[in-house]
């Protein structure tokens, strides 16, 4: 890459949640030396024209590619326009790179929803284990990284993959269960009724902030290792019914929880934590935020929402 301090990055699917985060990393003096451009709200990357078009008119020197149709049940109901998105989408990118001679970065970002139903003995998920998806959004998705690492065997793309696992944090939103309890949580301080009506609680997950996922993507993007995947963890497991009761004593409520049994969806996976030991050892990036600041984040969030 080139070591001009104007360097041009390039992001698809910046307007959402993680697009934000990016944005506003950037304004506080993360990015350092990248000048970014967010992909046209409109632009639809299944129409090889429009991509080609938008790509012509822009110098990148990376690429951060975070565009998808990531919604699982919808990968259900929809497959083949998950596909044509996920897959044919970046099939689009990855030609009209080629056309104008991009030599940059390519980060792929993926989705630690590729590992499919994981035995507890086989935790915490890493690198090493090979994908068993059970969706269509987790195939589309292992078949995009696929095409990408194939550019980077075959045509000498410098092309890093990531597999981010759950990551919360403000902004993120309100139909996401983290975002939607502290949303109750603060409708409680200020005098709802204090009943949580949830689902399934006692599973666990690996969270990380969402603003340690993008330093992440930052990280790979100057120091990540051509060719290489990497898994975007905390390492940590947390039960949601953990994080529930940690952001109600940060507001200082206390909450009757009631567990709903048309909520209570049986989950394949009940545990779940992965290693980003690898990320570490070619980078140095680790998760900096610790949970309750994300949460406190999450909630004061909510707040302004509400």
């Amino acid at each position: 890459m080139s070591d001009s301090p104007t360097r041009r990055l390039l992001i698809t699917g910046g307007s959402g949640f993680v697009g934000s985060t990016i944005r506003a990393a950037a304004r506080e003096g993360g990015f350092a030396g990248w000048s970014l451009t967010v992909a046209p709200p409109g632009l639809d990357l299944r129409d090889p024209v429009a991509v080609d078009a938008w790509l012509a008119s822009e110098r990148a020197d990376g690429v951060l590619h975070l565009a998808a149709q990531g919604f699982v049940p919808r990968s259900f109901e929809a497959p083949q326009e998950t596909f044509d998105i996920n897959l044919g989408g970046t099939l689009n990118l990855l030609r009209a790179l080629s056309a104008t001679k991009f030599s940059g970065r390519f980060v792929y970002v993926s989705s630690g929803d590729v590992y499919g139903l994981v035995p507890d003995d086989a935790l915490p998920v890493d690198e090493n284990r090979a994908p068993e998806p059970r969706n269509p959004y987790a195939v589309s998705k292992v078949a995009a990284e696929q095409l990408v690492l194939m550019w980077h065997r075959t045509f000498g793309l410098d092309a890093v993959v990531v597999r981010p696992f759950n990551h919360i944090g403000p902004g993120q939103a309100p139909n996401f269960a983290v975002a939607s309890f502290a949303a109750q949580i603060v409708a409680i301080e200020r005098g709802a009724p204090a009943v949580l009506e949830t689902g399934d609680i006692d599973t666990t997950r690996d969270f990380t902030d969402v603003r340690d996922v993008v330093r992440a993507y930052e990280a790979v993007l100057g120091a990540g290792v051509a060719g290489s995947t990497y898994v975007v963890a905390s390492g940590h497991e947390y039960r949601m019914r953990t994080l529930i009761e940690m952001m109600c004593e940060l507001v200082g409520v206390s909450v009757e929880i009631r567990q709903d049994p048309a909520r209570m969806r049986p989950a394949e996976q009940r545990r779940m934590v992965a290693s980003a030991a690898l990320l570490k050892k070619h980078t140095g990036w680790e998760p900096r935020v610790p949970i309750r600041q994300t949460l406190n984040d999450v909630l004061i969030d909510a707040r302004g929402r509400a």
